[in-house]
């Protein structure tokens, strides 16, 4: 029996604090353990104390960054894997990747910013991509005008630049639903309610069936961020046949496909791109139409999580079997 100490955030169970990053972490936990594996999760990275010498062990890179002090020590005893989500960079961030067997990122852009943050071996660098889970079709409506943001109101998602690209559109019909906490940053949300124009509701996350109901009643998924590693919430939006405006950072792209592409990119922090974007969508039916049957046809070549765990369990027996020859 193959196992692994898979050390993940704190709450990562949690319905009311849904993210990609926990999302990810759960469906490559419950993937590993559909193909055979044991997998112990730990919520705290010094729990790696107690993990016996030469077992294999999963970091989530959200906790294992800025625990040098704790992991590099154990870095000969323990085939260590690391979970990267987002590179934030530094010296204790480098010290854990360096000392790890092997990075898994979750997009190509990922891995090429390690690369170029730290200079890690490609050949120690690997990509599981998130899956997404089948979903009915969106019906949509005519006009297109039900927008919807799906993401935690912090800085890095971009509310602010969203409600005052939502200000210059404010002469057309149009009605925005906010879905993702309001609790990680409280001031910014505050301020980003405080301004927000007519036709914006702000729910509060959402998950499960009442996530589904929130994507079956839109239009159009949007997104202001500043930064994405991947963007899982693009392709759960392509899953239901959403086209999507969003930001053209970090591995949107790929989340998002191309030829034909199922959206819309403009530049980050560009209020008035997005705005533009945004009356051109609601503005003309044909393009509507076609970003519609673009998101169809991506939906199709979308892969599950089955693929995304396949790929991390033959890193994880690389690492494994690698670590065993050097022992």
């Amino acid at each position: 029996m193959r196992t692994v100490h898979f050390i993940v955030p704190e709450g990562i169970r949690d319905p009311a604090r849904p993210s990609g990053g926990n999302t990810y972490g759960r469906k490559l936990s419950e993937g590993l353990a559909a193909l055979g594996w044991t997998v112990i999760e730990h919520t705290a990275v010094a729990d790696v104390t107690g993990i016996p010498d030469g077992a294999l062990v999963l970091l989530d890179g959200l906790i294992a960054s800025p625990a040098p002090d704790m992991l590099v020590p154990h870095a000969e005893r323990l085939r260590q894997v690391v979970l990267m989500h987002m590179p934030f960079g530094g010296d204790d961030e480098r010290a854990v990747v360096e000392a790890a067997a092997a990075v898994v990122t979750t997009s190509e852009w990922t891995r090429r910013r390690l690369g170029e943050l730290y200079g890690l071996p490609p050949d120690r660098v690997f990509v599981a991509r998130p899956g997404v889970d089948a979903a009915a079709l969106a019906p949509g409506t005519a006009g297109g005008a039900a927008l919807l943001c799906v993401a935690a109101v912090t800085p890095g998602k971009g509310h602010d630049v969203l409600m005052r690209g939502l200000a210059t559109i404010g002469d057309l019909a149009w009605q925005c639903t906010c879905v993702g906490s309001l609790d990680r940053d409280p001031a910014f949300a505050g301020t980003v309610r405080r301004r927000a124009p007519d036709g914006v509701r702000f729910t509060g996350p959402r998950t499960g069936a009442d996530l589904d109901r929130a994507y079956a009643a839109a239009d159009v998924l949007v997104l202001a961020s500043h930064a994405e590693t991947y963007g899982m919430v693009i392709t759960e939006a392509i899953a239901r046949g959403l086209p999507v405006i969003t930001t053209d950072v970090g591995g949107v792209t790929e989340a998002l496909g191309d030829d034909p592409r199922p959206g819309v990119l403009v530049p980050p922090g560009d209020p008035a791109a997005l705005g533009a974007a945004l009356r051109t969508w609601l503005g003309d039916a044909g393009l509507r139409e076609r970003l519609r049957g673009a998101a169809r046809e991506r939906r199709g070549s979308l892969r599950g999580w089955d693929d995304t765990a396949a790929a991390l369990a033959d890193v994880l027996e690389s690492a494994g079997a690698v670590a065993e020859a050097v022992r």
